[in-house]
């Protein structure tokens, strides 16, 4: 049997919502470089977006545009605590896609010790993300026997 491209643990994880400047402009950017469906779009009375979902390769993600108060973008922040990995399919496509689209490459796909072809790409709103490919299935002695070879280890 064929290992999935996407693990099953991570078919229903925690669902991200992202705030940026620009909401509107982000799903449109996010549909160029990632493919993303909207599911759907609620405006506010200002004319920006209140609430949105998107979907990028059946994984949702929340958006809206930033407040100013709790909720702050990442570029009038100063930059961001979290990162957005998301499983796909065929991580140097999409990759190729995002830097097209004007996304920032800070690592190109690779294989890493941990199972994943991954690559690192920053949204022109301040968002990273990581995008994988999932390669092989490992035990946890096996993932920790690989971290502790590659100097993962804190």
């Amino acid at each position: 049997m064929a290992t999935p491209t996407i693990p099953e643990n991570y078919r229903t994880a925690v669902v991200a919502h992202i705030m940026l400047d620009a909401a509107a402009d982000a799903i449109a950017f996010y549909e160029r470089a990632f493919g993303a469906e909207e599911l759907f779009r609620i405006d506010g009375e200002d004319g920006g977006v209140l609430h949105a979902e998107i979907s990028v390769q059946g994984s949702t993600l929340m958006l809206g545009d930033a407040d100013g108060g709790v909720f702050g973008a990442p570029k009038t922040l100063g930059g961001t605590t979290v990162a957005l990995h998301v499983f796909v399919h065929d991580v140097d496509a999409l990759t190729r896609r995002a830097v097209e689209a004007g996304a920032e490459l800070v690592r190109p796909p690779a294989d890493q010790f941990h199972g994943d072809r991954t690559s690192i790409v920053k949204d022109p709103f301040g968002h990273v993300w990581v995008l994988l490919t999932h390669l092989e299935d490992l035990s946890p002695d096996e993932l920790t026997r690989r971290a502790r070879e590659h100097g993962a280890e804190r």
